[in-house]
């Protein structure tokens, strides 16, 4: 199995799909940022995984799985998210879009 994908349980679950445009600067803040809010969420009551790619330019997608509407919630509110919630708004991104959606169903494949 690749590490880069996330194993999930079979449907139904829920996800959230980050999509953003980084600003530019703050490199190793957002860096430190980012590595810490992964870690969190690992942590996380009802965390099922996580995918996270971002291109040359800086737009980046986030994808993490979770068991319920709920434990999205409590990622949401959790204190130190929304610290960087808020450097979010003030200086790490240009734009982004959040999408909370219910994966219904799911499909694999491996060579």
């Amino acid at each position: 199995m690749d590490p880069r994908a996330a194993t999930t349980p079979d449907p139904p679950y829920w996800c959230v799909v980050f999509t953003s445009l980084r600003a530019a600067g703050n490199e190793a803040e957002y860096g430190e940022a980012a590595g810490r809010m992964a870690e969190l969420a690992r942590g996380m009551p009802g965390f099922l995984g996580m995918e996270s790619v971002r291109d040359a330019d800086g737009v980046g997608i986030t994808v993490s799985y979770w068991e319920s509407e709920e434990a999205i919630r409590r990622w949401r509110e959790h204190a130190e998210h929304r610290v960087v919630q808020k450097a979010g708004y003030d200086r790490f991104y240009e734009w982004f879009e959040l999408r909370v959606g219910r994966v219904e169903r799911a499909r694999s494949f491996r060579r």
